[in-house]
């Protein structure tokens, strides 16, 4: 400014020009006084060489943070300008805002992610940096900037997978950083929330891996019910191309000590059968295993409380159920847990193994349950009972179909199905031999639970016996009462007077 009035030229950048304007502006620096002023010069330059541009008008809407010069270019337009260029150049060239995610390549700001995505090797991860370091990022932008854009991006029907490209890449400069690399948890609330609100719904337009993680950071930063609601939403819409990994939410601040959010996860789940067309069976064995390996991980944990573990359990089951899965990898399951839980009582394992059906379950994950010693021994007998009706079961069709079809010269088909009767009676004795042990058993636990009360009772009176003698009441076990003794030989002394 003080150049200019000296007659000195003036060195106009997208970083100056509109703040230059606005002071122009201000003290009427306009036609008005000169046809060379200061308004004209920096507005030609702005027209000629920043809304050009990509970077240029990036550069430009930056250097207006400040609210008067926000104000102010706003009344000359220079603020609406900058946004229709960067709109016209986006829609001319979406790889401006950076390419659709399709396999995420990992990077020092995504750890613990594997399954969807690769790590580049170094030729190509320099492509990649040089690449990004061509053009400016609109995600420099603040989030006043930033939202409209891409409001106004949606609405002329810009590519839905670039959006959610850069609405990732945003969160990953406004919300993913640690808190002394960026502004408050504040501002990373409400830059996550609107990031959930501007992103498409589109089904695969990110990969869950990426989904989740914005999802846990909504959940630590406290973000609003439908803004983790949304995200859970979009995961289930894609549930079958999970990981287990991608299902570990964390409860908003650990609430009563629960490390993982169970009930986030039924509602993933809820959000993916709701939106299943019933044509397609493949996705419902692929998440059916995606439960099923999620309780395996979750077993393992030794915080992870009962009633959460059943609620997983039963996810699991009702899942499987679906898919016409068999129970035995719920049942490994719940046998790690009981390993891991050793402190829970025989009606806790009850209320766990309650989830079993031994219908659902093959007849090796059956043997095994019936001499599982982890397991409350009348869920074993149980086991066995049902096992042992499906065997009669068995035995009556067998005899049906024995009795059905004709012997052929050889004779052979007659031995075939005695063979196979003897088998089967062979298995029913096997079972009842051990539902017979399992019966002794439990008697012998009942007479040493009866012994071990009687003991008590004994030890008991033992105990003040023997605290009598020693505080001198008793001289021997035929004697009374000390107490009484004194009465009597006082009440003779009177006597005797």
């Amino acid at each position: 400014m003080v150049k200019f009035c000296y007659g000195f030229k003036v060195n106009f950048t997208p970083e100056n020009v509109i703040p230059i304007a606005c002071l122009a502006c201000y003290l009427g620096m306009t036609d008005s006084h000169s046809p060379h002023n200061l308004l004209n010069q920096s507005l030609y330059f702005f027209e000629h060489k920043v809304i050009t541009g990509w970077n240029e008008s990036l550069s430009s809407l930056t250097a207006t943070k400040n609210p008067v010069i926000f104000q102010q270019a706003i009344k000359l337009g220079l603020v609406d300008a900058c946004v229709d260029s960067i709109i016209k150049k986006a829609l001319d060239n979406p790889l401006l805002l950076g390419k659709p995610i399709k396999n995420h390549v990992l990077d020092d700001g995504d750890q613990g992610y594997n399954g969807h995505f690769h790590k580049p090797n170094a030729k190509s991860q320099l492509f990649i940096l040089e690449w990004k370091s061509k053009d400016l990022s609109l995600t420099t932008l603040d989030l006043q900037f930033y939202k409209p854009i891409i409001q106004k991006m949606i609405r002329y029907k810009l590519g839905s997978n670039y959006i959610a490209s850069n609405l990732y890449q945003y969160a990953k400069r406004w919300v993913f950083l640690e808190p002394q690399e960026t502004n408050s948890s504040n501002s990373k609330r409400l830059a996550i929330e609107e990031i959930e609100r501007l992103l498409p719904n589109d089904r695969g337009i990110l990969p869950c891996a990426l989904l989740s993680k914005m999802l846990r950071y909504a959940t630590v930063l406290e973000a609003n019910v439908s803004c983790r609601e949304g995200f859970e939403a979009r995961i289930g819409r894609q549930l079958d191309s999970a990981t287990v990994s991608d299902l570990l939410i964390p409860t908003q601040g650990y609430i009563n000590g629960e490390k993982y959010d169970t009930e986030c996860v039924r509602r993933i789940l809820k959000h993916f059968y709701n939106g299943f067309d019933g044509h397609d069976q493949t996705g419902l064995d692929i998440v059916a295993a995606l439960v099923e390996y999620l309780l395996h991980e979750v077993a393992n944990d030794n915080e992870l409380r009962k009633d959460s573990f059943i609620s997983l359990a039963e996810m699991s089951v009702a899942a499987s159920a679906g898919a016409r899965r068999t129970l035995d990898g719920v049942y490994e399951a719940i046998d790690v847990y009981l390993n891991k839980h050793k402190h829970l009582t025989e009606s806790e394992r009850e209320e766990i193994c309650a989830v079993l059906d031994c219908n659902k379950m093959s007849p090796e994950a059956c043997e095994h349950v019936a001499q599982n010693e982890r397991l409350p021994v009348r869920v074993a007998v149980q086991m066995l009972f049902a096992r042992q009706l499906h065997l009669r079961e068995t035995v009556a069709k067998e005899v049906v179909v024995a009795g059905g079809p004709e012997e052929d010269g050889s004779g052979k088909s007659k031995s075939k199905s005695r063979e196979e009767d003897e088998e089967v009676k062979w298995e029913l004795e096997k079972m009842n031999s051990k539902v017979v042990e399992l019966e002794k058993e439990c008697v012998v636990m009942r007479k040493k639970i009866e012994k071990s009360n009687l003991k008590k009772e004994k030890l008991n009176v033992h105990f003040w016996g023997e605290m009598k003698r020693k505080l001198g009441c008793i001289s021997s076990l035929n004697n009374t009462n000390c107490h009484v003794k004194k009465k009597k030989k006082k009440m003779m002394k009177l006597d005797a007077r």
